[in-house]
């Protein structure tokens, strides 16, 4: 009896180059954040971005209900709820049901790598829950930011 091993499918890497994507303000959560999406995994509700934010900017109470990992590549920032500060170099794993507030240190701008996993929910000062984020709404708004603006529609989804 002769028996063949199975058949291996091999994915290629993804590239995706920075110059193809477009900062789009992250509302109607803040206009002072902008948000560069890579890829956006609807499957496994996962994103991955680069947040950039003013000095001084806030990105008001949210939930996470998955992890988030955040390298730091420029500025200083921090959690309204915390008493440390990232600065370039850094990196903040946070874990699945963790509540916080983002606040940029006001003398310079920060810009951030963040893999998203899960949503996101964002709060008013009473705990309410007033908009969710997840891996399809960050597509959706970005994909549609680049038509309002006539920009090329990048491949969100190449897995």
């Amino acid at each position: 009896m002769t028996t063949t091993a199975p058949t291996s499918t091999s994915l290629d890497p993804a590239h995706f180059g920075g110059g193809s994507r477009h900062w789009h303000p992250f509302t109607p959560y803040s206009e002072d954040v902008e948000l560069k999406i890579f890829t956006a995994d609807l499957a496994r509700n996962e994103t991955v971005v680069l947040l950039r934010a003013k000095a001084g900017a806030h990105l008001g109470v949210h939930d996470h209900f998955g992890r988030v990992l955040a390298y730091s590549i420029s500025g200083k920032w921090s959690y309204a709820e915390h008493d440390w500060e990232a600065t370039p170099g850094d990196f903040v794993y946070e874990v699945a049901n963790s509540r916080h507030t983002l606040v940029a240190d006001p003398a310079e701008d920060i810009v951030l790598f963040i893999y998203v996993e899960g949503p996101i929910h964002f709060l008013d000062g009473d705990g309410t829950v007033v908009g969710v984020e997840t891996a399809k709404s960050f597509a959706e708004r970005y994909l549609q930011f680049c038509r309002d603006h006539g920009y090329p529609e990048p491949d969100l989804f190449p897995f």
